[in-house]
Parts: C-alpha cells; sequence; structure tokens
C-alpha cells in the first residue's frame, strides 16, 4: 500500500471489553499502561477506564496537550495517575499558529501549575520543527514551566505522518543545534535533554 493511503484497518478501533480482557490476560508481565491521543483528557469516561485499567494492578501514564485542566485536576484528585507527560508546543505567542487551532491559552498555563504541583512524577516535552521553534521560543517556553523537574526537547522527523503537509520533507535540527536548544532550556527547568 503506498505510504499516505489510509485502509480500514488503520482506522480499526479495539472494542474495550477486548482491551480490558488482553489486559487481563498480561497481568504479571505488563504493569502499565500508556494512555495517549488525540487527546484523552476530552474523553468523558476517562477516570472510569482508568479505574477499571488500575483495578488489574496495572499502573497509568497520561499524554497530554493540557487544554482540559478540568480533567488533570479530577484525575489527579481521585489519585488515578502514576506519571504524566504534557507537550509544551511553541512559545505562548506562537501557540495558536503551531497547533493550527484557536484555544484558550490559560488552560495551558493552568494544567502546568496542576502538574508542577500534583505531587505526581512528570515531565513536560516539546517537539522541535525549525520555523516554529529557536532559541528565543525556547526561553519562553523555559519561562512556561520555570522549576520543572523534567523537560525533553524531541526533534522534528517529517518521514512519519503529518497533518501539516507543508512540513513534509522539511529537514529537523542539527545535534549540534538540538543541543544548544537544551542548554537553554537547561537555564529554565531542572533536567532538559534531547530525546
Amino acid at each position: 500500500m503506498p505510504r499516505g493511503k489510509k485502509t480500514d484497518q488503520d482506522h480499526a478501533q479495539i472494542d474495550e471489553r477486548d482491551l480490558f480482557l488482553f489486559l487481563k490476560s498480561r497481568q504479571g508481565k505488563l504493569d502499565a499502561v500508556v494512555i495517549s491521543g488525540g487527546e484523552p483528557t476530552m474523553q468523558a469516561d476517562l477516570p472510569e477506564f482508568i479505574r477499571q485499567a488500575r483495578a488489574l494492578g496495572y499502573k497509568i501514564k497520561l499524554d497530554s496537550n493540557g487544554t482540559n485542566p478540568e480533567m488533570l485536576s479530577k484525575l489527579l484528585a481521585e489519585n488515578l495517575l502514576d506519571y504524566l507527560a504534557m507537550d509544551i508546543k511553541a512559545a505562548p505567542e506562537d501557540y495558536e499558529k503551531a497547533t493550527g487551532t484557536k484555544f484558550d491559552f490559560e488552560k495551558i498555563k493552568k494544567s502546568v501549575k496542576i502538574i508542577m504541583q500534583s505531587g505526581v512524577p512528570y515531565e513536560f516535552r516539546s517537539t522541535c520543527v525549525p520555523g516554529f521553534i529557536n532559541e528565543e521560543a525556547i526561553a519562553k517556553m523555559g519561562e512556561l514551566i520555570r522549576a520543572a523537574d523534567k523537560w525533553y526537547l524531541q526533534n522534528f522527523k517529517s518521514d512519519a505522518e503529518l497533518i501539516d503537509k507543508k512540513l513534509i520533507g522539511k529537514p529537523g535540527f542539527f545535534s549540534a543545534e538540538m543541543e544548544r536548544l537544551a542548554s537553554i532550556g537547561r537555564r529554565f527547568v531542572k533536567k532538559c535533554e534531547v530525546r
């Protein structure tokens, strides 16, 4: 099948009952479940889903973009999360351009604060896309998460399926450039590494 073409199998969803049967069959072999997106916090039944997975003995890592701080607060209040990872997409003034969508940036700031005060291990991560991320942007992003425990910078790769077709074939940063961005990030957080 040529790259970029979708098949029915690409869009297949696993029935929730089948997923929990699978998790039950893997007890003692797996110890954690990662819940990722789209954006999982937009699902109203997320707390119940996590409760069921935890009842089977699994730890839970949640990947989020931070747009739903109310759900993050709810999950943390119920002690349903063992690890949190939140994407920081761009400097505050470039967020809508980088994400291609309009939303309330105050929610991002609120989610950052909730996560950092949660007592749950966490990390922030940013994919460094040339044209969106530069040294100035890293400093502004670092200010947003000042004093955070961990911030991982990931180099952009255009060999994956991309939503923004203008980025196809665009080169990422050189290793030395990524290290320079990480060195700026270290001014703001306890640990900033290239991943």
